[in-house]
C-alpha cells in the first residue's frame, strides 16, 4: 500500500516471454497486486509470468488477441473488483519493460493523495528525452497537439502508457464502449475528459532497447481517427473542459 491505499497494477503484455519476468521482478514493494493480461500471446508469457513465484501475480488470459486497449480494460475491470476506496490506484506498466519501476510513486502519489482521478506519464520532459526514436518523439508530438486541440485540455504527452487511474475514475468509464485498439490512451484521456476527471501529468523516463515500434503508418491513421473523433464528440457538446494542471 502508499499512503494507505491501494496500489493494483496491470501488466498489458503480448508475446513478452523474453521481457515480463524482468517487469515482475522489479515492481515495487508498495504495490498490492500485478494483474498481468496475456492477450492472446503465442509465446510462454504467461508461463513465465507465473513462474517467478510472486505471490501478488495473478495472470489472466484474453482468448483471442484484442488489443493493448482491450487488455487494459480487462486488467482495470479486475482491479475494481480487488478496489475499495475511491483513491485506490490503478497503474498501467506494460510488460515490455519500457517503464522505469522507479517512476511508478510518481505516477500513483497524485492518485491516492486525492489529487488527481488520471495520471499520465510524460517521457519528453525527461532529460533522456534525446533517447526515444525520432519517429516516436515527432509521432508523439503532433499526436499530443491533436488531442489537446480535440478535448480542449491540457496534455504534453498523449501517447505514454504509463498512467495511474482512481477507482472513482475508473466508475466514470464505460469500459465497452471505450476503443480498445492503438489510440486507446487518446480516447480514454477524451472520454476523462467529458466526465470532468482531474488530470495530472508527471516525468517519467523513456525507456527503449531491443523492442520495434508497432506504431506504423496504418497504426497512426487510426490514432488520428480516434483523435477526430474525440473532437466531435467535444464539438457536439459545446462544454468546456476539466482542471488539468501538468506535472
Amino acid at each position: 500500500m502508499l499512503h494507505e491505499r491501494k496500489v493494483v497494477v496491470v501488466v498489458p503484455a503480448f508475446n513478452e516471454e523474453p521481457r515480463i519476468a524482468h517487469v515482475i521482478r522489479t515492481m515495487p514493494a508498495f504495490v498490492d497486486a500485478i494483474v498481468v493480461v496475456d492477450d492472446a500471446s503465442t509465446d510462454r508469457t504467461r508461463a513465465t509470468a507465473e513462474a517467478v513465484g510472486d505471490p501478488r501475480v495473478e495472470v489472466i488470459t484474453l482468448e483471442k488477441n484484442s488489443g493493448v486497449g482491450a487488455a487494459i480494460y480487462r486488467g482495470y475491470e479486475h482491479a475494481i473488483a480487488l478496489s475499495s476506496h475511491a483513491c485506490d490506484a490503478f497503474a498501467v506498466m506494460a510488460g515490455d519493460a519500457q517503464m522505469d519501476p522507479d517512476d511508478l510513486e510518481r505516477v500513483v502519489t497524485p492518485i491516492v493523495k486525492g489529487r488527481a482521478g488520471y495520471v499520465k506519464g510524460n517521457r519528453f520532459r525527461h532529460g533522456e528525452w534525446r533517447r526515444m526514436p525520432l519517429v516516436r518523439y515527432v509521432g508523439g508530438r503532433i499526436l499530443s497537439l491533436m488531442t489537446r486541440v480535440a478535448t480542449g485540455a491540457v496534455i504534453d504527452d498523449s501517447q505514454c502508457g504509463y498512467t495511474g487511474l482512481s477507482r472513482q475514475a475508473a466508475d466514470s468509464v464505460d469500459f465497452a464502449a471505450a476503443w480498445k485498439g492503438y489510440g486507446y490512451p487518446n480516447d480514454l484521456f477524451a472520454r476523462l475528459v467529458e466526465a470532468r476527471v482531474t488530470t495530472e501529468e508527471v516525468v517519467v523516463r523513456p525507456i527503449y532497447a531491443d523492442e520495434e515500434s508497432k506504431l506504423g503508418k496504418v497504426a497512426a491513421l487510426r490514432v488520428g481517427l480516434v483523435v477526430l473523433r474525440a473532437g466531435v464528440r467535444r464539438g457536439a457538446r459545446a462544454c468546456g473542459a476539466p482542471a488539468s494542471r501538468p506535472g
